[in-house]
């Protein structure tokens, strides 16, 4: 079948195709010619119903970019050899082509905090380019991604149609999501706020989502299947969730769980590197709880599926969604344990710059 699609954007000199691992939704290859390299994917198409919407967006994007910042290193589509901006086979599914980067590099384990500052300050840069562009003209491939409100919705109903065994050994678990259900009323009053912009936000900020070149400096933001409108704490607080800990929330041993306080300050410098002028200071007060709202809502996530007899992530052992759950809730507990003195560091910095500018 790759024949096939290789014709069709005519490559010819195929010499090499490599599976790339790492990637959770989408297949993707790298694919090595005689004369340069492609990134190959295939579309989920399970995951997201209309690739056509998200090829049309990666394209508005570029096309945006190409003409407000053409020094901007943006990865584009290329088109198959009839001009589509993806490639269709009935019965097989959506295909994209994109260059390969020469000299780049993507990290699936975040090695230290530099990496952290760098992979911040391109996900607060590509925004902040992005500030001026008509977010009304993106399509919106996975409606209600980031909505807390529906997510504890659906929790709520889970406790009434889910597995009654399941919820009896999840009493703990469920009890701490009901406890903390302050997150949820606070996105709700955020996000009526007049100072809580809607923005192009990428929404999956985890590592591998940067290109890094060979010394480690950031060279742009890849894998844009999610780039869609939302609020800066999507990007943040998913940056907060899956930079903080040392341990993913696949660890089942809680005590390697912890907020690593030069990974926060790494982030914070990095994104308001970029975002300080973006953001008002009502988004910037909620910076830790951008950290919070996505942590929460991805324990609450977890949980509902393990009361669902795991629909939708699946487990490959016994419980395996209650343990992420729980994992996660312990890193909300470490994150809201510290606020107090993570507060204390972002008013530094902020103070110090404010210094600098004033130079």
């Amino acid at each position: 079948m790759l024949k096939s699609v290789f014709e069709q954007y005519g490559l010819t000199s195929v010499l090499e195709v490599v599976t790339l691992k790492g990637g959770l939704i989408n297949s993707t290859w790298k694919i090595v010619c005689s004369d340069r390299s492609y990134i190959l994917q295939k579309v989920n198409n399970y995951v997201f119903n209309n690739p056509e919407h998200i090829a049309n967006n990666i394209k508005n994007i570029g096309d945006y970019l190409k003409f407000e910042h053409p020094w901007y290193l943006f990865v584009p589509l290329i088109p198959t050899i009839k001009g589509e901006e993806q490639l269709h086979i009935p019965e097989n599914g959506h295909y994209r082509l994109f260059p390969f980067v020469e000299g780049s590099v993507t990290y699936s384990v975040l090695e230290n905090s530099h990496l952290a500052y760098e992979a911040a300050v391109q996900f607060g840069r590509l925004t902040k380019l992005l500030a001026q562009f008509p977010t009304q003209t993106l399509h919106i491939p996975l409606p209600d991604f980031h909505n807390l409100r529906l997510r504890y919705n659906q929790f709520e109903s889970a406790l009434i149609t889910g597995n009654k065994l399941r919820l009896k050994v999840a009493e703990n678990s469920i009890d701490g999501i009901k406890k903390n259900q302050q997150i949820v009323k606070q996105y709700d009053e955020l996000i009526k706020h007049q100072s809580f912009k809607t923005r192009v936000m990428h929404h999956d900020t985890k590592i591998n989502n940067v290109l890094f070149d060979t010394n480690m400096k950031g060279l742009c933001v890849i894998d844009l299947d999610t780039l869609m409108p939302g609020y800066f704490i999507s990007d943040v607080g998913d940056m907060m969730r899956t930079y903080l800990s040392p341990v993913s929330e696949e660890e089942t041993d809680f005590t390697k769980i912890e907020i690593r306080e030069d990974f926060f300050q790494a982030i914070v410098a990095g994104y308001l590197s970029e975002m300080k002028q973006e953001l008002s200071k009502e988004e910037i007060d909620n910076f830790i709880y951008a950290g919070k709202f996505i942590i929460y809502m991805q324990a609450i996530r977890f949980l509902t599926d393990y009361l669902l007899n795991d629909v939708y992530y699946g487990e490959q052992y016994l419980g395996h969604n209650l343990v992420r759950a729980n994992n996660q809730f312990v890193l909300l507990q470490k994150l809201i344990e510290k606020e107090p003195m993570l507060e204390k560091r972002i008013k530094t910095f902020m103070d110090e710059t404010m210094d600098t500018l004033s130079i």
